[in-house]
């Protein structure tokens, strides 16, 4: 799986947890989603995101997106 995919399934799982979260615990992890949300945008817009530097420590090979 290269670095683009992996930031990507880490983003979807992040955002389905943040919503179960927001669910059933507490109405606050709202505010989880959004910032989930806010994280994808600034990515798409500078091209650095910090989840792709920690996958790339872990030695995930590098994608299209994220060099």
């Amino acid at each position: 799986m290269t670095l683009d995919r992996s930031v990507l399934l880490f983003a979807g799982i992040m955002i389905f947890v943040s919503v179960a979260l927001t669910l059933w615990v507490s109405p606050l992890f709202y505010w989880f989603t959004l910032f989930i949300g806010a994280n994808l945008a600034q990515s798409a817009i500078t091209g650095f995101c910090p989840a792709a530097l920690v996958f790339k420590a872990f030695g995930v090979k590098s994608g299209c997106a994220f060099k």
